[in-house]
């Protein structure tokens, strides 16, 4: 399977600490290495990257990456990286065979989530959302969260960084099919700025857009200055396997 990682903005919350917001270190770490080593784990075989605000550096970064960690890494660059995230996905789909695995660059996660998502595909859901219930999480920072209201079977009605009331939040990780990328351009078609976010919304008013609990598991977005000094405290407690893959002692 493929892994879709976007990639392309500015990042403009983690400016102070890195130009370029993928390239930011965890640990010594670059997120977008860390990223890359998790789908590796999670069983991914070739990474499709979306870039766009230092594509440059970062793209030479991929390259280095790909040979340092044995694996093909496909950068699509994003020509105009201000766009909503779906444009992203958008770009990047259209390089991925089949379902994959759909990141945030700027996302880590317990190994077992990821491994978990890739075997969730139901034949009526066209995108299955890894969710955390915990609505209280001390990780998750409320005014930048996207939330997410489920029915009985788990199914979303509706996602999106406004919605009330709401059951879950969006842990930034999804098992997408083709029919994610079709969703966007089609809410972008009917007026929608493009985010992953309308395309998502799209398919849950269709009754195919469905939830993975991650139970227990720890993730957290590195998305300010605050995530970063808890990321560079948790990761390597919490993300052992993949730093040990790196070179960085658990706990270090």
């Amino acid at each position: 399977m493929d892994a879709l990682i976007i990639a392309a903005g500015f990042g403009s919350r983690l400016a102070e600490l890195s130009p370029s917001k993928p390239m930011t270190p965890v640990a010594g770490v670059p997120l977008i290495e860390i990223g890359v080593r998790q789908a590796m784990q999670a069983g991914v075989t070739r990474v499709v990257v979306v870039t766009g605000h230092q594509a440059d550096l970062l793209e030479v970064f991929l390259a280095d990456l790909s040979m340092r960690a044995g694996i093909e890494i496909v950068p699509v660059r994003l020509t105009n990286w201000s766009t909503p995230n779906g444009h992203s996905v958008m770009a990047g789909a259209t390089r991925c065979d089949g379902n994959y695995l759909l990141m945030m660059a700027d996302h880590m996660f317990d190994a077992d989530i990821l491994e978990r998502l890739i075997h969730e595909h139901r034949p009526d859901c066209a995108v299955t959302l890894a969710v955390d219930r915990r609505i209280d999480n001390p990780l998750v920072d409320p005014e930048d969260a996207t939330w997410v209201k489920m029915d009985d079977d788990g199914m979303i009605t509706a996602i999106g960084k406004t919605i009330a009331p709401y059951d879950a939040v969006d842990c930034g990780a999804f098992l997408a099919t083709p029919d994610l990328a079709r969703a966007i351009h089609e809410a972008i078609a009917e007026g929608k700025p493009g985010s992953l976010s309308d395309g998502m919304q799209r398919l849950a008013d269709a009754g195919r857009a469905g939830t993975m609990d991650i139970d227990d598991a720890w993730w957290m977005d590195v998305d300010d200055p605050r995530a970063h000094a808890l990321a560079e405290e948790l990761a390597p407690w919490h993300l052992a396997r993949t730093f040990a893959d790196i070179g960085v002692p658990a706990g270090e």
